[in-house]
């Protein structure tokens, strides 16, 4: 499972070649204030490992998000979550911050949302920091609303889903 080009951007698998840009990425200064300590590049090679086992169990992960140039942007895709005991398909992006603002977090969301539907998924869902408002705005665009809150991975999230129709 792969999500489809868009206009400016195309994915593909993450990779140890993608060490020192998935450094940078999960490295980036976060501008929401968070209790999470820096992420290391210790800290991407194990988030690359977790992307290839996400591949080799799911048939997704996290895929490398590019323009047509070849320039990275970040990462975004399908991974499994467990919110509260309950699994769930969760739809994920980071965003370099140069590379933020121009719209690349939407239009690779929405490539990524349609290939969840296209692929069977039914219910998807983004746990996002009551705080981070741009990351709620780019799931609110793919038609996501606030389902509650959840206690996840240390912290409260709202958790936004949506229904997915097969194309």
């Amino acid at each position: 499972m792969l999500p489809a080009p868009t206009e400016r951007l195309t994915f593909r698998l993450m990779e140890r070649a993608d060490l020192d840009d998935m450094t940078a990425v999960l490295s980036a200064p976060d501008p929401y204030p968070t209790t999470r300590p820096a992420r290391t590049r210790d800290d991407a090679v194990r988030w690359i490992e977790w992307q290839e086992r996400n591949y080799a169990e799911h048939d997704f992960g996290l895929w490398v998000v590019e323009t047509h140039d070849g320039t990275f942007v970040g990462d975004c895709g399908l991974t499994m979550q467990d919110v509260e005991g309950t699994p769930h398909v969760e739809i994920g992006y980071h965003v370099m911050p140069d590379q933020r603002r121009l719209g690349y977090a939407s239009e690779a969301a929405r490539a990524v949302r349609d290939c969840a539907a296209a692929h069977g998924v039914e219910h998807l869902i983004a746990l996002i920091r009551p705080e981070n408002l741009p990351s709620q705005a780019v799931a609110r665009g793919l038609g996501m609303e606030v389902e509650r809150t959840a206690y996840v991975h240390g912290a409260d999230a709202l958790v936004l889903g949506m229904r997915l129709r097969r194309p």
